[in-house]
């Protein structure tokens, strides 16, 4: 009996114990409320309330008239209902899991009265309900699933070491199976359970536990809970070895990390190199090609399944054929020796008999994981881009690489004349700076000459030409020096620059700055070269000050020439034009100078005859403006001709851009009058037969768009194969629509998609 008055949740808890049947819960959308045991009942309209009820409710009686009502209506809480029906809640435990920051195995509890949900989603500690089922999900997900995911809390981790020696174990099996692309090395997690479940008690199912009974159980078993190497493999891993997988790939000269991952369909794929943005345009495609010892025969297999089925059929069993030579070519003296694809075609041709070409390797048949994925790096290790396609790489970040290595380049030397870095520049071992050496070392750098001996003889000049400059022996080859004439020394063919152990290779080549020439160093032999070339003609063009201005005002037919050449430049351009290749052809032929001496010698030879030069670059660029003039008359005046005015108007944008006299080679300038011959007669054709001209044009087309779509995709960066392919279809074009104009060599369909399979092989 009390001896003071109820309070509202005393005198309604008194209530709810004789009637629970007589609860409701608020629809969520219904104005109406859900009772016991699927009943629906309305509030009674005669009761009167101070304030609208809650969610949940009591009423006195349960009254049946057009409907059921409830009267003597009182708000309750849910949590009253538990309190007081404790005995008649039916529960259900869901979703039993792991929960990494409580350390235990936590299900989510659902209580229901009479049908009504009391609560739900409620964390509870399964252990207490399910001992054997907790413990069972606690070895699972704790402990199995730790070696994969990080299912600890930190602190737990540092108190249970036996967690990361396990997961790091782990980790080396995966590695031996992403490396072999094999998954049937590491043991399926059946088995690690059945190896946890034989070591811990019945009675374990939280972190808690486990911490407390490891701490005094390792005293006596210091191993405890430790997996081993045997335990986890299933077989061993043969051939899988740090020669036949190297962790570090050199390219370019310089040490880069690999990773290997077995993912089919994940762009990391098979083999990823991170190589850092400096040394990209250094990297060697035909040295990604040959991937790592470990990785070429299962490459070698899928190419030689790619094979036409005559040589295929000789090669059978294929991966007998594979193995063999893959230990072939894996042998130190061959390994990574030019191209992969060349390599295993002179074996192919020796074991079958049979004149296998370049071609008949279907690179497009292989696999994503049998190329190279190029990871490029920034300075900070920040991803920049990733491709298996190294050209297209170089194309995208070339640029920023150049800058980058240069900016390098620059620091290293001034720190190695301060004393803190090394660089070294080799005797010059060929005909000019940036002339590409084929010499290469295990990563495909060009191999260098030592730098010459301290003992050396020579002049003040010449031993400053070893450090690369005129008069300062501590001035880097950054282009901060300029230069009116060679007062430079030897110029070095190769730059040896080191960095944390590894050596770079940096290509010297002289830079046209406009009124003077200054020293730079590249990464690409390539670039050099060309920079070098422009470079070398300013330097010589210094030198010929008189001579110039002479031709400058004496280059006959210039203003005749300047009328045709008006829809693409100014008079001035195409006397610069004219005058550079008078120059090019006048100083610059094969070797180029290296030296002062050799330098001074070219310029006796060529300044007799620069006006004759300049005279017959003259003629021919008024024959090709003529004919340019003629053709683009044509075009305007060939009304109808819708296809074939549009290919033409991108043939001659090809042919005749801005700068043409410049900038196409001196032999096929010769053949451009030709090429624009053939236009006006094709377009003097196509009158008397379109159809002709169309079938023409149909066949010409496909291998075109490809051909422009791959110098699309290298950013219009071509090289010598390219470039002779790009001549070859403009010989097509004549031998298509201009017979009578005849070709140099024979060119036909055939012939073409020959070559173009073999630039798309190599």
């Amino acid at each position: 009996l009390n001896t003071l008055p109820a309070s509202y949740e005393q005198l309604h808890l008194s209530m709810l114990s004789g009637l629970l049947g007589n609860i409701g819960c608020k629809h969520d959308t219904e104005d109406v409320y859900l009772g016991a045991r699927g009943i629906k009942f309305h509030r009674h309209p005669g009761a009167h309330l101070s304030k609208k009820p809650g969610r949940w409710i009591v009423c006195a009686e349960l009254v049946e008239t057009a409907r059921l009502f409830g009267r003597g209506i009182a708000a309750i809480e849910p949590q009253w209902l538990e309190q007081v029906g404790a005995h008649l809640l039916k529960k259900q435990m869901l979703d039993p899991h792991w929960e990494k920051k409580a350390a235990e195995v936590v299900a989510l509890e659902r209580a229901t009265l009479y049908g009504l949900v009391i609560y739900n989603q409620r964390r509870v500690h399964y252990g207490r309900v399910d001992p054997a089922g907790a413990r069972e999900i606690f070895i699972r997900e704790a402990l199995v699933g730790a070696l994969h995911d990080d299912t600890w809390p930190a602190e737990s981790v540092s108190r249970l070491p036996f967690l990361g020696a396990n997961r790091k174990l782990i980790a080396q099996v995966q590695e031996l199976e992403h490396k072999s692309r094999r998954q049937d090395v590491l043991v399926d997690d059946e088995l690690i359970y059945a190896f946890y479940d034989s070591q811990l008690p019945a009675d374990i199912c939280s972190g808690r536990e486990l911490e407390r009974w490891y701490r005094h159980t390792v005293r006596e078993q210091p191993q405890l809970l430790r997996l081993t190497r045997e335990e986890l493999m299933r077989h061993e891993a043969a051939g899988i070895t740090t020669q036949a997988f190297p962790k570090v790939i050199k390219l370019g000269g310089v040490d880069c990390a690999a990773t290997y991952l077995h993912e089919p369909g994940d762009p990391k794929d098979g083999l990823t190199v991170t190589v850092p943005l400096f040394v990209l345009n250094q990297v060697q495609e035909d040295r990604c090609e040959w991937l790592v010892p470990g990785m070429l025969k299962d490459k070698i297999q899928a190419l030689l399944k790619s094979l036409p089925q005559k040589p295929r059929a000789r090669l059978v069993p294929l991966p007998d054929s594979a193995e063999k030579l893959a230990a072939l070519l894996s042998a130190p003296e061959r390994w990574a020796q030019g191209a992969l694809t060349d390599a295993l075609l002179a074996e192919v041709r020796q074991m079958t008999g049979l004149d296998v070409k370049r071609a008949d390797f279907k690179l497009d048949m292989l696999q994503p994981h049998h190329f190279m994925n190029l990871r490029v790096v920034g300075e900070h290790g920040r991803q920049l881009g990733q491709n298996r396609n190294l050209p297209a790489l170089k194309a995208e970040w070339g640029a920023k690489a150049r800058g980058a290595f240069q900016a390098l380049a620059g620091l290293r030397l001034q720190g190695g004349a301060a004393g803190s870095e090394s660089a070294n520049v080799p005797q010059q071992t060929a005909t000019s700076a940036g002339s590409s050496g084929k010499g290469k070392d295990g990563g495909g750098a060009p191999s260098t000459a030592t730098a010459a001996s301290k003992g050396s003889q020579g002049s003040a000049a010449q031993a400053q030409a070893k450090a690369g400059v005129a008069s300062d022996a501590n001035a880097p080859l950054d282009g901060a020096q300029r230069y009116t004439a060679w007062t430079f020394g030897e110029m070095p063919e190769l730059l040896e620059i080191r960095q944390r152990g590894q050596t770079l290779i940096g290509f010297p080549a002289l830079v046209d700055q406009g009124d003077a020439v200054a020293i730079e160093v590249f990464d690409d032999p390539a670039v050099a070269a060309s920079k070098h070339r422009v470079g070398l003609r300013r330097l010589f063009a210094l030198q010929v000050r008189d001579a110039l201005k002479y031709l400058e005002k004496n280059i006959p037919e210039l203003q005749k020439m300047a009328v045709a050449y008006m829809p693409l430049g100014t008079l001035e351009e195409l006397r610069t034009q004219i005058i550079d290749m008078a120059l090019e052809r006048a100083f610059l032929l094969e070797p180029l100078p290296t030296t002062e001496s050799a330098f001074r010698q070219r310029l006796d030879e060529g300044r007799g005859r620069l006006t004759l030069i300049a005279n017959e670059v003259a003629r021919l660029s008024l024959n090709i403006l003529q004919e340019f003039a003629a053709a683009t008359r044509k075009v305007k005046d060939s009304k109808g001709a819708t296809d074939a005015v549009a290919d033409i108007q991108q043939q001659l944008q090809r042919l005749c851009p801005k700068r043409f006299i410049a900038d196409t080679p001196w032999t096929q300038l010769q053949h451009l009058p030709r090429y624009l011959k053939a236009i006006v007669l094709r377009l003097d054709k196509w009158r008397a037969d379109s159809a002709r001209d169309a079938a023409r044009l149909s066949e010409l087309r496909p291998l075109e768009q490809k051909f422009w779509r791959l110098v699309a995709e290298r950013k219009g960066t071509l090289d010598s194969r390219l470039t002779e392919f790009r001549w070859l279809l403009e010989e097509w074009r004549v031998s298509l629509f201009a017979q009578e104009l005849r070709t140099p060599q024979p060119v036909s369909l055939k012939r073409l998609e020959r070559v173009w399979g073999q630039l798309q092989g190599g």
